[in-house]
């Protein structure tokens, strides 16, 4: 059986009256698709889990906002409203009418459920699971350059990959051997002052 979280009670509780009915039935409905589930709270939010994250609901001064954990895979898509119109997967939810019917929700609970049995990854996993970039050889040029400028190296060798990746990229890109050359002057100056390649954009 699953698991009543009083935090979530109190969450309800405090809940703008329009707010509290849409917050009860969207609970009772997660349970009775997950029978399994256990009620939690993150980020000061209901969150209902079962083998990690199954969704969430929330209340705002005068809407309310339903998601899935794994809505790509849920819904075969983002979800079923448009993208930004509000945090969850169903819009502003400001009455009982605002959602979708008992049955359908319940059907999108059950394969969320399916979905952490079988371990499908989230989308926190899904960005550690997406190979990195491949490596960018070095420009022979650019190599020759560092080997003469010891402090310029030594910066560059103790950037991170991604920084190093930010000038070779900017170098290989040169259209014209008129442009790589100023490039690899400002790279090298850059370097020996220990600049990063976008150091004019961060912050100071």
């Amino acid at each position: 059986m699953g698991t009543r979280d009083a935090r979530v009670d109190a969450y309800i509780a405090k809940a703008a009256p329009f707010a509290r009915p849409i917050l009860n039935e969207i609970r009772d409905i997660v349970h009775e698709g997950c029978p399994a589930v256990e009620e939690t709270m993150k980020w000061s939010m209901p969150f209902f889990m079962h083998e990690g994250i199954l969704c969430n609901m929330s209340a705002f001064k005068q809407h309310c906002a339903f998601g899935f954990w794994k809505s790509r895979q849920v819904f075969d898509k983002e979800g079923p409203t448009a993208p930004g119109e509000a945090m969850g997967h169903f819009g502003r939810l400001t009455t009982l009418k605002d959602l979708p019917s008992r049955r359908t929700l319940v059907g999108y609970v059950k394969k969320a459920a399916k979905l952490n049995d079988e371990g499908t990854p989230g989308p926190i996993q899904m960005r550690k699971l997406r190979a990195p970039k491949a490596e960018l050889p070095m420009p022979e040029f650019f190599e020759a350059a560092l080997k003469k400028n010891k402090k310029a190296n030594t910066v560059f060798q103790g950037f991170s990959p991604s920084a190093q990746r930010e000038y070779v990229e900017w170098l290989t890109d040169a259209k014209t051997e008129a442009t790589r050359q100023r490039r690899l002057e400002s790279s090298m100056e850059w370097l020996a002052e220990g600049k990063r390649r976008n150091w004019k954009y961060e912050k100071c």
